[in-house]
């Protein structure tokens, strides 16, 4: 069992002052996140048919959690990983135009992993996607993004501080860092460890290039390689005063264009995932540029409420000797 009993830890809020605060920290984030993106609130699916490509494979070892739809022939369908390729289609469907976007409540399960302080067998977030041009393929733009949602997350930690008296540990700005920058600052410690080393240092950071092979041929962390172009995403992570270590809020990045979609497809030992519905529109320029993103719901509530366990926002299953663990130590989970 992974389990930190932060010492002498005892919750800001308690558990109705919690789940009155929840939607606060929901609504006010979301509504700052569009305004600062240009983006309209969309519908989301909870599942979509299996074998179009649709799904996020994340690292492509994740079992998904399917079922098969007795009234459409047999088909299967899987509860989503994420929207990261839906909602590219849908902005092609819906019509929407460079500069505007959307975003949608994403409600996932995930039975593969590892249960902790902040992983869960459920996964909320908000999932957003704007249409970018050709010249905006730049890690100048993505980092205009990346302040753009960064103001949001700073707005809603002051109006939570403002609202119960909870401390604002934020930096007023974050810091830009690649995974190969990371590796030549902290050479000895492992991934995890220098992730938590910089968010110590800048209190907030952009790890950039995730997915690209650091210096031992792995990559700093898994990603998919038909989503996120990986010469231009990242990771939102903050410092997590509670825990003391590295929180990741939001995964996001430009989107692979062709080019981007076949080099790291061949480099993943993934071609064969050209023949799937999603892919085949991507190549035959069906689907618009884009920019898009997840940033966690009860991770961001977790955060700001100063939470020692994502169980504490959300609603989940929990082995036995957790919860107890949790219990003798006055943390109840919802």
């Amino acid at each position: 069992m992974k389990l930190t009993i932060p010492p002498g830890y005892k919750p800001c809020l308690d558990v109705r002052k919690t789940e009155a605060a929840i939607p606060k920290i929901k609504h006010f984030f979301q509504e700052h996140l569009a305004e600062n993106l240009n983006l309209e609130r969309a519908s989301a699916p909870l599942f979509v048919k299996a074998g179009t490509g649709i799904n996020d494979d994340l690292n492509g070892t994740e079992r998904k959690v399917g079922f098969v739809v007795k009234d459409d022939n047999g088909v299967r369908a899987e509860v989503v990983n994420s929207l990261a390729k839906w909602k590219r289609i849908a902005l092609a469907r819906y019509g929407y135009n460079q500069g505007e976007g959307i975003w949608t409540d994403m409600n996932a399960i995930r039975p593969d992993e590892e249960l902790d302080n902040i992983h869960s067998l459920y996964v909320d977030q908000w999932d957003w996607e704007r249409v970018i041009s050709v010249q905006e393929r730049t890690e100048k733009f993505l980092h205009k993004i990346v302040h753009r949602i960064f103001d949001a997350i700073i707005k809603t930690e002051r109006m939570i501080g403002k609202e119960y008296g909870i401390a604002q540990v934020l930096p007023e700005q974050i810091q830009f860092l690649t995974t190969s920058e990371l590796e030549e600052k902290y050479p000895n410690l492992s991934r995890k460890e220098r992730e938590d080393t910089a968010a110590k240092l800048f209190g907030a950071f952009f790890l950039m290039k995730i997915g690209l092979p650091l210096k031992d041929g792995i990559s700093h962390d898994g990603r998919a390689p038909d989503y996120d172009d990986w010469n231009l995403n990242g990771d939102i992570i903050v410092f997590n005063p509670i825990l003391q270590n590295a929180l990741e809020l939001s995964s996001m990045g430009i989107r692979v264009d062709k080019d981007a979609l076949m080099t790291q497809l061949r480099a993943s030992g993934s071609l064969d995932r050209v023949e799937l519905e999603f892919h085949k529109m991507l190549l035959s320029d069906q689907l618009p540029l884009s920019i898009g993103g997840g940033i966690g719901q009860s991770r961001l509530s977790m955060f700001l409420l100063k939470k020692a366990h994502i169980g504490e926002v959300q609603a989940s299953i929990w082995p036995a000797d957790m919860i107890a663990e949790l219990e003798k130590n006055g943390i109840k989970l919802l």
